[in-house]
């Protein structure tokens, strides 16, 4: 009597998180292998073999398994989460096209912009927070070992404080007394309001309400998304998508919401057959997310049958404008960060010589 076969046991799938940089090593990679002959099974082995990351390695191995048993690469991807809903599209439309190498470039392209534009805003931000975070910090140790030294001084020599010296040594008492809770507590207090403003997704729109209100760094907010703008949409048409499409992945692409709002306009624009030019004419605050130039040149573009070209030259001119303005913006911080550790310096200078004048000026008397 013959034996009964097992049934092959299939791995269950797990989502695995991987860095931009990671993602961008995969999809380039994998387009180089795919372009010189490997096979896609085989180009998975080697990737997992030769990547520093354990969790892309095993992400990989995973993507592979599934392969192996049948499914499709698109669909692997999305099953161990790797990639983006972009790059899912690219990759889909490539297996069916036979174009999977070319999709895999633009793929590539795109998580080096993503990468590009989120390193571009966090070099504006790091500075001013470096700045301001030393400021804060020899600020607390001044009032906290100082302040209450020179309290008992002007205590003892019965000294009337003035209320800027009344304020800064009560508050450097209050440190001395209840230092070792209220500071930890301070600092858990400014992370959760940070997370609040700019980590949590339901709210985070408030910090970029903030942002794109802040002079200086709302220009160069303004710039990273046109330029995202045109590069995505640019290279998502050029890759064989539909309008509606890319619009619909563009929108996935950034976390702006003002601009999320503005690509679901023009996807159900679209999908109700309205042009370009209609659909910009008729959203209210397009001269704010888009400039008249780049309208303009949109809509050349979509009439001269242009516009993945057109889209992709306003990307690569935006990306210029935003190095150029993240470099003014370190020149227009540092001043402003001068003037505000200043203040600080003055501040407890003050706080500390209006007594001793006072007591020098009743000994004279």
């Amino acid at each position: 009597m013959a034996a009964k076969t097992r049934p092959k046991r299939r791995h269950s799938p797990k989502k695995y998180h991987v860095t931009g940089k990671d993602r961008e090593y995969f999809t380039s990679n994998l387009a180089l292998l795919l372009q010189a002959g490997v096979g896609v099974s085989e180009g998975l082995t080697s990737l997992a073999e030769t990547s520093h990351s354990k969790q892309l390695a095993r992400a990989l191995n995973q993507i592979k398994n599934d392969i192996n048993d049948g499914t499709a690469l698109w669909r692997a991807l999305e099953r161990s989460g790797v990639v983006g809903k972009q790059t899912l599209a690219l990759v889909q439309l490539g297996e069916q096209s036979g174009k999977l190498v070319q999709n895999l470039q633009v793929a590539a392209l795109q998580e080096e912009k993503q990468r590009i534009f989120h390193t571009k805003l966090r070099s504006a931000l790091i500075y001013p927070m470096f700045v301001m975070s030393l400021t804060l910090l020899i600020g607390l140790a001044v009032s906290w070992f100082l302040l209450p030294k020179l309290a008992d001084t002007f205590s003892n020599l019965n000294v009337k404080l003035p209320l800027i010296s009344a304020i800064f040594i009560n508050f450097g008492k209050f440190l001395k007394e209840n230092g070792l809770w209220a500071i930890p507590l301070g600092v858990g207090v400014g992370a959760i309001i940070l997370y609040i403003l700019f980590g949590a997704p339901k709210t985070r729109v408030i910090g970029q309400w903030l942002l794109f209100r802040t002079p200086g760094i709302s220009r160069l907010m303004y710039e990273i998304e046109i330029a995202r703008f045109g590069y995505l949409l640019g290279t998502l048409l050029g890759a064989g998508l539909s309008i509606v499409q890319a619009l619909e992945l563009l929108k996935r692409a950034t976390n702006a919401r003002r601009y999320q709002r503005f690509y679901h306009y023009l996807h159900t624009s679209f999908e109700n057959g309205y042009s370009l030019h209609t659909s910009l004419a008729k959203y209210r605050h397009v001269r704010i997310l888009l400039p008249p130039a780049v309208q303009q040149m949109i809509i050349a573009g979509e009439r001269s049958g242009a516009l993945p070209d057109t889209l992709t030259n306003i990307g690569k001119t935006y990306e210029q404008k935003a190095d150029v303005s993240t470099q003014n913006l370190e020149a227009i911080l540092e001043p402003i960060m001068l003037i505000i550790v200043w203040l600080g310096v003055m501040g407890v200078a003050v706080a500390v010589i209006l007594p001793i004048y006072s007591l020098v000026g009743g000994l004279g008397t």
